[in-house]
């Protein structure tokens, strides 16, 4: 019966699951050994994937609580250690799978790669790619985000997770996921207000080792919040992801719009695909119902007929959108009947409706 009832606890343990690598303990070989006595006392042998590892806590008691539900426990002891070098290095290898090292969103990932872009800062593309994140997953989604924006990143922070910090794991860092999103940001590694100031090569080091280093798990999208412009980042990421898409964010302004036209091109140019136009700020509706047009109107529209791409959506200029972002609260978790919540959401499942091409993919045929 003691072996049984070991047996039924670790059934009950590949519940656990690792809140950073997002897999059951069980399959993690976290689980040394689990034995039971004679009275029901179940013993379970758990090792950490690091010292100190920030997820101790919750782990060791959701391992306890586990094994406490299993038939036959009468009480439950758990014993923590920390895995050996040899363990960690397995378990880096077997999360890698099959990906040669540093590759993870290549032509053949089943990640669809959007990058949210524009020639100038100030329009709203963190606020987007934050919210369009949380749409998505609302949708069903499994949604990762990087930060890209090494000088002015600020997307920890709309998250409400601005103390987060990764954790390293052998060769591999885990990514923090505040509010399920996995996401990994420059600002996870500073001080706060410490600034940023470093030339092009720092920039396209720092950005390769996000796309190759974090591991994000097995991603349906992953958002990546570009800096404004058309400079080395965005150089960087069009030679690191060539299959990524683009959605190009704007105000109506006829001059904001105009200038984030120039990202479309730059993106274009490096072989990348553009998705589509997302107008923001479109307009600041009146207690009466009426829409003052604060930064003009048809930027939007304008952009996408002369990149000769749909225009995905217009949001609203939303007191809810900036407020939320302050708070770390997206307005599409905290106001989700806010129009700009609403606007975003319409355009997440326009997103989401219009899948990922097939070009640049392997079908896994082969002639006959």
């Amino acid at each position: 019966m003691t072996a049984e009832t070991a047996a039924a606890v670790r059934s009950a343990l590949g519940r656990v699951i690792d809140p950073e690598i997002r897999k059951p303990v069980t399959e993690l070989d976290m689980i040394r050994d689990v034995s039971v006595d004679e009275a029901g006392l179940a013993t379970v042998d758990l090792r950490l994937t690091i010292v100190g590892c920030p997820a101790a806590d919750s782990i060791e008691r959701d391992v306890r609580r586990a094994a406490a539900s299993a038939p036959g426990v009468t009480d439950v002891r758990v014993e923590v250690g920390v895995m050996s070098p040899q363990e960690r290095t397995a378990l880096t290898d077997r999360l890698r799978g099959d990906r040669p090292k540093g590759v993870q969103f290549g032509p053949d990932s089943l990640t669809r790669v959007i990058a949210v872009t524009s020639g100038k800062g100030g329009v709203g593309k963190s606020s987007m790619t934050v919210n369009l994140a949380l749409a998505l997953q609302r949708l069903g989604m499994t949604v990762g985000i990087v930060d890209a924006d090494v000088f002015g990143f600020s997307i920890p922070g709309l998250l409400g997770a601005a103390d987060a910090k990764p954790t390293q794991v052998g060769e591999m860092i885990m990514p923090p996921t505040p509010q399920g999103i996995a996401t990994i940001s420059i600002g996870m590694f500073v001080e706060q207000g410490t600034a940023v100031s470093w030339r092009g090569p720092m920039l396209h080091r720092t950005i390769q080792q996000f796309l190759t280093d974090v591991y994000f798990g097995d991603l349906d999208v992953l958002l990546l919040d570009l800096p404004p412009g058309t400079g080395d980042v965005a150089i960087s990421l069009g030679q690191l992801l060539p299959n990524a898409e683009v959605v190009v964010v704007t105000t109506p302004q006829a001059a904001a719009a105009e200038v984030a036209e120039r990202s479309a091109l730059v993106a274009r140019q490096t072989g990348q695909s553009v998705l589509g136009v997302i107008e923001n700020m479109a307009g600041l509706v009146q207690p009466d119902g009426s829409v003052l047009a604060v930064f003009g109107e048809g930027g939007g529209q304008a952009t996408a007929d002369r990149l000769g791409v749909p225009l995905l959506g217009s949001v609203p200029l939303s007191m809810a959108l900036r407020e939320g972002g302050d708070a770390g609260e997206p307005v599409v978790l905290a106001t989700p009947d806010e129009p700009a919540a609403a606007a975003i959401r319409a355009i997440a499942a326009d997103i989401a409706g219009r899948g990922r091409g097939l070009a640049g993919r392997k079908l896994g045929l082969s002639p006959r």
